[in-house]
């Protein structure tokens, strides 16, 4: 399951919680991300896993419809960043910076105001 998060009008935001599928990215994800495009041309994009085992919680077809997003969008991306206290995910998330255009960081949970902040433009990171 994910829901979207409230935030400022530049930024699309989400908390995954338990198992997120293939019907969550379609309709959930999908269209605000597709929304934010059509008012911003661009994305920034913040998602918070909050899931007991957070790369196998999201089946196949979710993971599917998260590359073909970024497939469609993909001069669009400008900031990313994924929340989650999984070392993998965040050293993954950090990786994306070298073959995706944007910027993709990945940040504790604990530093959720900062990774917000930062998807939003007000503050800048090394």
């Amino acid at each position: 399951m994910i829901h979207q998060i409230d935030t400022t009008d530049n930024i699309v935001a989400f908390r995954a919680l338990a198992e997120v599928t293939n019907e969550d990215f379609l309709s959930v994800v999908i269209p605000a991300v597709e929304h934010l495009v059509k008012q911003t041309n661009e994305i920034n994009f913040l998602l918070v896993l909050d899931t007991d085992n957070d790369a196998q919680s999201f089946t196949s077809g979710a993971w599917l419809q998260e590359a073909l997003l970024g497939l469609k969008h993909l001069g669009k991306w400008n900031r990313a960043a994924i929340i989650s206290d999984s070392e993998e995910i965040i050293s993954f998330t950090n990786g994306f910076s070298y073959v995706v255009p944007g910027e993709f960081h990945g940040f504790k949970k604990e530093a959720f105001n900062r990774a917000l902040n930062w998807v939003e433009g007000n503050i800048n990171i090394s």
